[in-house]
């Protein structure tokens, strides 16, 4: 297919990106003998990297395009490629990529951070656009990439690819259809290892083969506070939101599938800290998150630390690492198995962890019909929301002894419960907590239709909805 030249394209186009203007254009142009979608991977470390695999596998789809702030990472893919013999271009800024006009979908990975921007500009520019988890890094700009999305007639899918787990999907129904009875809780659970990434003393340099204030783009370009540049923004605030949005958005996202919800929380509560070490990173290594909705409520934990001190292995809530237990009056769900409430297991579902989900946004891309998605990027911007309120929760948290916690949470008896089990692991890992201590965050009310907080704290908390964005890398509000 013959490309075109950059320099034909509508002039001014990244004038009008940047100021949030549009470029959309029907998906209508002539793509050749094989009617190929044209791809392009827009963040390229490490998952980036399975989306290059993932896409090219799929019949009808070529990926095109490749774009990294660290130019490293485009030399590494852009060898893959010539020892495949295909051409691809690379870009190290996205808005260039956006200019041409042969792209047809754009799939990033990139921080969370550039989530939003990436989406939003690409949806401008007549793109479709497949956006990993969590969708976004803040709740107000999720909803604008669901106002992009509508404004200007794009599909796009949020990587939650357990959505497409056919497995998954039978034992909603299963569980809808009351075979277990009414729900009564749910638990999320991501208990995965993460250790220390270290302490500095001052500013460290950054790579050469990273250009900063790209890399940076909304986010402030502040001095570098870590050893590590990439991977470790997950654990700092003004890039990354924790574990909880790191991984914890999957199984919340199954949470909220299970019990049906349609909206954000109307109350949340997080309780938690870094505990086990002092090191550079800001979000919490363990975690209890309660969105209580009604009649079920979600309660979600996150544990870094092992089993116990010196103990490679991890706990485990109910056979589990990592999921969903769905509680209910007449037995539970974990891990594709329907259990009484005695263990005894009743149905199993066969799991496929998500595989076609990338095919599926294809699918999609081709029928131009949004309602054939599994994780269309409402309901990615809602899960993505949850994980946004328990960390505002805990960033307007106070120190607080057991007994005050165990007290302010003694109502809930599931949430008391895991506040429990939180100490008994803590204890295990024989945490100091004088070095670091425990956090209670404050309940705070959400009015779902309006997506805002009101009541005690709402004022400190609607301060979290959004962040202020450095120019030209400003997130619009589309409308």
């Amino acid at each position: 297919m013959k490309r075109i030249a950059r320099r034909d394209f509508l002039k001014g186009s990244l004038t009008a990106l940047a100021a949030g203007g549009s470029l959309a254009m029907p998906f209508s142009r002539v793509r050749g003998a094989n009617n190929d979608i044209c791809a392009a991977v827009v963040g390229i470390r490490s998952q980036g990297t399975n989306h290059i695999n993932w896409f090219r596998n799929i019949p009808g789809v070529r990926v095109v395009a490749i774009c990294d702030a660290d130019k490293q990472f485009l030399d590494r893919e852009e060898q893959k490629f010539k020892e495949r013999n295909e051409t691809v271009d690379t870009y190290v800024d996205c808005r260039k990529l956006l200019e041409d006009k042969d792209i047809d979908v754009v799939i990033t990975a990139a921080p969370n951070h550039w989530h939003a921007l990436i989406t939003i500009w690409a949806c401008q520019a007549g793109k479709d656009v497949y956006v990993e988890k969590p969708v976004s890094h803040n709740i107000w700009e999720g909803r604008q990439m669901v106002n992009a999305a509508r404004k200007y007639n794009r599909i796009v899918q949020a990587g939650t690819q357990r959505r497409s787990d056919t497995g998954l999907a039978e034992a909603v129904e299963y569980i809808k259809q009351g075979n277990l009875g009414k729900i009564r809780v749910v638990h999320g659970i991501v208990y995965v290892e993460r250790g220390s990434i270290g302490k500095v003393n001052g500013p460290q340099p950054i790579p050469q083969s990273v250009d900063y204030n790209l890399w940076c783009g909304p986010a402030s370009m502040t001095p570098l506070m870590r050893k590590s540049l990439h991977y470790d923004w997950h654990w700092a605030w003004p890039t990354g939101n924790g574990d909880f949005g790191n991984n914890g958005i999957h199984y919340i996202d199954v949470c909220r599938w299970f019990i049906g919800a349609d909206k954000v929380a109307p109350r949340v509560l997080s309780i938690g800290g870094r505990f086990g070490y002092i090191d550079d990173g800001e979000t919490p290594n363990t975690q209890i998150v309660l969105c209580d909705y009604k009649p079920a409520s979600i309660i979600f934990e996150v544990r870094g630390l092992p089993r116990a001190k010196g103990d490679p292995a991890m706990d485990q809530f109910r056979g589990t690492r990592g999921g969903a237990v769905v509680q209910c009056e007449g037995g539970y769900f974990v891990g594709g198995w329907a259990y009484d409430n005695d263990g005894k297991k009743i149905k199993q579902f066969k799991t496929t962890e998500g595989s076609g989900h990338h095919a599926n946004f294809i699918k999609a891309v081709r029928s131009r019909n949004k309602s054939d998605l599994n994780a269309e990027i409402l309901d990615g911007y809602l899960s993505t929301a949850l994980c946004h309120m328990g960390n505002i929760s805990y960033r307007l948290g106070k120190i607080m002894p057991p007994g005050q916690i165990a007290e302010a949470v003694k109502a809930n008896e599931d949430l008391a419960d895991s506040f429990d089990r939180m100490e008994d692991h803590l204890k295990a890992n024989q945490v100091d907590f004088n070095a670091t201590p425990r956090i209670l965050g404050p309940a705070l009310t959400m009015d779902p239709d309006k997506e805002i907080f009101v009541g005690d704290f709402s004022k400190e908390a609607n301060m979290f909805l959004s962040r202020n964005y450095r120019e030209p890398f400003v997130v619009p509000e589309i409308t």
